[in-house]
């Protein structure tokens, strides 16, 4: 009997890993008020009446308009999540279109709640992921690195940490679909050196193995 139970609750907890991700719709859609209309709160969004919705909340344009990537990173990301298409609550998957400049960088960073697949249509992209933490200390996390050109897919595993960067002279383009209505974006840099209040420099100096000016300085760029 105890092996029985061992067994099932292997199974069950099986199950739930499997079942992890965004929910599964029980009806044919749930389109998403937004939240400054919302009475309630919940995991995700709370539906529009039905008898409310139109073509247009199953609608987004402008995807074909380049980013403006005037900035120190070189790239710009025009997100269509649920928060722009508001027919996506529930459905469990999201697009991105992401503009690079030449040698423009997607910086480091991960989506902490879905996979994201990345086809290339301009340009030369080296891209990247790392991988987690490996369960023997010896051990490094490893780094898997691919140079794109258009046409060319690549997967970035859900939660972990990757990159895009242009290689190229000319300016670049993808298209991404991500596995989450709302798939979260955590910028490495930006959330170790730019929270509010900032993370204490003892902890960031210990961690980083460096000088607490250098920990200063770098804080100082995302001010």
């Amino acid at each position: 009997m105890a092996v029985r139970s061992l067994i099932s609750v292997l199974i069950i907890s099986l199950f739930s890993f499997t079942y992890a991700s965004d929910p599964s719709p029980l009806q044919d859609f749930c389109v998403a008020v937004k939240d400054d209309e919302a009475k309630v709160f919940v995991n995700g969004k709370i539906c529009k009446n039905p008898n409310m919705v139109s073509a247009n909340d199953f609608f987004f344009p402008g995807l074909n308009k380049p980013g403006n990537t005037s900035n120190a990173q070189g790239s710009k990301v025009t997100p269509v999540n649920v928060n722009q298409l508001p027919g996506l609550n529930t459905l469990g998957i999201s697009l991105v279109r992401i503009d690079y400049a030449p040698y423009g960088l997607n910086p480091p960073h991960t989506h902490p709640r879905a996979t994201e697949v990345l086809v290339v249509v301009e340009g030369t992209l080296f891209v990247g992921f790392v991988t987690s933490n490996p369960a023997d200390p010896n051990v490094k996390n490893k780094l898997f690195t691919k140079t794109l050109y258009p046409g060319d897919v690549f997967v970035f595993p859900e939660g972990l940490i990757h990159f895009q960067f242009n290689v190229g002279k000319t300016d670049a383009f993808v298209f991404a679909g991500l596995s989450s209505q709302n798939p979260g974006v955590i910028t490495i840099a930006n959330a170790v050196f730019g929270s509010d209040p900032p993370i204490n420099l003892d902890v960031l100096t210990k961690a980083f193995q460096v000088d607490a000016n250098v920990i200063k300085y770098l804080q100082a760029q995302f001010k």
